[in-house]
């Protein structure tokens, strides 16, 4: 089933910097997906709209069948409970504990105390933040703030991961099982999204790449044809 549509997309900022040139592509449920292309390539914004967290200049989002552009207010909202963001920064509420920044999106969702806790620990424990959950997002270091991050995202068990360089402060090691933790999610039907410049990364995982230069489609890579390198 085709989740993520994107048909004949542009994205033009004030001041005429095209960020985003005619792409095309679909992602299917469950399927893990690499953006991969220089800084500055339209990685960031192609994530962006699919979260509307902005709206294309020209062409067509498609989520599960819908038009994004239709989406407004509370409708906006409600779909972007269906998707997990893994953003560069972070974006953790620094005031609150580790535990507190993941199960924020669950007491969103208004699911009850006792299954925000099973579920909040479960993640915690799959990624080896268990110990950490008490600790403020402050007082540990930056590669576990960039796994509670991927935590907060994951906890939701959402329709659509999107994840921005998710293994950008992580050791290799690290990033790995990050990676095949992911890919877990996928065989739950998660579809998930990965923009990232870590080609040796990208080649190890052997998925589906879509390679972006200004904004355009260059390449759609199989994973047969990365088995095949």
């Amino acid at each position: 089933m085709t989740l993520l549509r994107f048909d004949g997309v542009s994205k033009k900022y004030p001041g005429g910097h095209l960020a985003l040139d005619d792409l095309s592509f679909s992602v299917q449920a469950g399927e893990m997906l690499f953006i991969t292309g220089h800084s500055g390539a339209g990685k960031s914004t192609l994530l962006k709209l699919a979260h509307l967290s902005e709206r294309p200049s020209a062409g067509t989002v498609w989520f599960d069948g819908r038009n994004l552009d239709n989406l407004r207010g509370a409708k906006a909202a409600l779909h972007r409970r269906r998707l997990g963001v893994v953003h560069q920064d972070h974006c953790l509420l620094l005031d609150r504990t580790v535990f507190d920044n993941v199960a924020l999106p669950l007491q969103i969702a208004g699911l009850s105390p006792a299954a925000i806790r099973q579920r909040v620990h479960q993640t915690l424990q799959s990624l080896g933040l268990a110990e950490r959950a008490g600790y403020r997002s402050t007082d540990i270091s930056t590669g576990e703030q960039q796994r509670v991050g991927i935590a907060r995202a994951m906890v939701t068990q959402p329709a659509l991961l999107l994840a921005d360089e998710p293994t950008g402060n992580l050791d290799p090691g690290l990033a790995a099982d990050i990676m095949q933790q992911l890919v877990g999610l996928c065989a739950q039907g998660t579809a998930v999204v990965i923009a990232s410049h870590d080609l040796a990364l990208v080649k190890r995982m052997k998925k589906r790449v879509l390679v972006i230069d200004k904004g355009r489609l260059m390449d759609d890579i199989s994973p047969e044809e990365l088995a095949d390198e």
